[in-house]
C-alpha cells in the first residue's frame, strides 16, 4: 500500500518539502508526481480536482484525494514516528487549518522562490516518481 503526493514542481518550498518527505519516508510509503506532469494531470482529472483551486499539494491515498491542510496532515501521518504526531491537528476545524495553509500557499513563490522547470529526480530517487 502506498500514497501519491502531487506537488507544485516549480515551487522551491514544495520541492524542499518533497525532499524532506523522501528523506524521512523510511517505509517507502510515498510516490511522487509534479502537478504539472501528465500523470499529475491525469490524477487531478480522475479525482475531479480543480487546477484553479488546488495548485500546491494533493495526496491520493486509498483511492481518495486530499487537498490543502488535510493533504499536509496525511503526509505527516504517513511518515510515521514523531512526524505522525502532527496529525493531531486534524481536530482543528478545516476552515482554520486551510486558512493557515492557504496563507503559505499564496505566498510560496514570493517567500521561497520559483524554478523555471520541474525538478529532475536523481537516479537514486527516480523510482519514487510516477511516470
Amino acid at each position: 500500500m502506498s500514497a501519491i503526493i502531487l506537488f507544485d514542481g516549480v515551487c522551491n518550498f514544495c520541492n524542499n518539502s518533497i525532499n524532506f518527505v523522501i528523506k524521512h519516508d523510511k517505509k517507502n510509503y510515498f510516490k511522487f508526481a509534479p502537478l504539472q506532469s501528465e500523470r499529475g494531470g491525469e490524477l487531478l482529472d480522475k479525482y475531479k480536482i480543480s487546477r484553479a483551486e488546488t495548485d500546491s499539494v494533493v495526496v491520493v491515498e486509498n483511492e481518495k484525494a486530499y487537498t490543502h491542510s488535510t493533504a499536509a496532515l496525511r503526509i505527516a501521518k504517513g511518515l510515521g514516528g514523531i512526524w505522525s504526531l502532527a496529525y493531531i491537528f486534524i481536530v482543528v476545524p478545516k476552515f482554520i487549518r486551510d486558512a493557515a495553509y492557504n496563507l503559505i500557499a499564496r505566498n510560496r513563490y514570493k517567500w521561497f522562490g520559483k524554478k523555471d522547470a520541474c525538478m529532475l529526480p536523481t537516479p537514486e530517487i527516480r523510482g519514487k516518481f510516477l511516470n
